[in-house]
């Protein structure tokens, strides 16, 4: 058995730093969380290792999570923020290696459902900024909506030389009850063996007081059958999940949503291909 890896959370601290999307209607985790107040919930789970992500853009969030990270043993990566759009990025990324923490920089992350351009990913510029992350042995995680899904299976497949992480497997409209054209577009992935997804987030994408694992089941049967147990990875999404549901929950409701899966799967799902893709120490 590998070990189980928890591949997206977070920690902040909104009165060091502005959050803009921490909005009152998420006024219950807008707080200080840090690595202490996941560390109890890691134990009792039996979590070897986490992946820690990006929740501002800020090259200043990437410098403090890499210190973080370097303190805290179980933190096994960073994905962290860089602008796509500087012609310096290759060097910024040798930067931020060479500080503190910087062997933990496993990938790089940009909120693109917040551009107003859908087609933001597909830009001479961004795509630039791609290849750099790819050249420098990073995964790039893909944080994007529907709306952005068709220029993200663009991007994908246009850089087979970058590894890609589809965050919260695209962020289907579950609350609303909608697969499409969220399944449909999703599917797009499927041939693109260097594109993952995250089976995270999704309590939250669904009605946080009366979601149900039979009601999250459909999204993820069409995500197995877009890309297998081997390119699917567990994530918490930790804190953020605590608006629907605690720690342990969220872990045992991925648990059952896979039942179907062999051990063997099972153990690529919730560790092993964390472990590859964002190439874990």
């Amino acid at each position: 058995m590998s070990r189980l890896i928890d591949a997206h959370q977070h920690v902040w601290d909104p009165a060091t730093a502005d959050y803009p999307w921490l909005t009152d209607e998420l006024a219950a985790i807008r707080r200080r969380f840090g690595p202490e107040d996941l560390a109890p919930s890691l134990a009792a789970a039996g979590v070897d290792g986490t992946v820690v992500v990006q929740s501002r853009s800020s090259l200043d969030n990437t410098r403090e999570l890499l210190v973080t990270a370097g303190a805290t043993p179980f933190i096994a990566g960073v994905v962290g923020w860089v602008d796509l759009t500087d012609p310096a990025i290759a060097e910024t990324i040798a930067e931020l290696r060479a500080g503190p923490g910087g062997d933990r920089l496993v990938g790089i992350r940009h909120q693109v459902h917040d551009e107003p351009d859908p087609e933001w990913l597909l830009r001479a510029d961004v795509r630039r900024g791609l290849r750099a992350v790819g050249r420098a042995g990073l995964a790039y995680d893909l944080l994007v909506r529907t709306r952005e899904l068709p220029a993200a299976v663009t991007v994908a497949r246009d850089l087979p030389g970058v590894r890609f992480v589809l965050d919260h497997l695209g962020q289907p409209a579950i609350g609303r009850g909608e697969r499409e054209p969220w399944a449909s577009l999703l599917a797009g992935f499927a041939s693109l063996e260097h594109v993952a997804a995250k089976l995270s987030g999704l309590v939250t994408e669904a009605d946080w007081k009366s979601w149900t694992v039979a009601g999250l089941q459909p999204y993820v049967n069409d995500a197995l059958a877009v890309f297998g147990p081997a390119r699917l990875i567990f994530g918490s999404d930790w804190p953020v999940c605590l608006l629907a549901a605690p720690y342990d929950v969220v872990l045992a409701t991925a648990r059952s949503l896979t039942t179907g899966l062999s051990e063997a799967e099972r153990s690529a799902l919730f560790g092993a291909t964390a472990e590859t893709i964002y190439r874990l120490g």
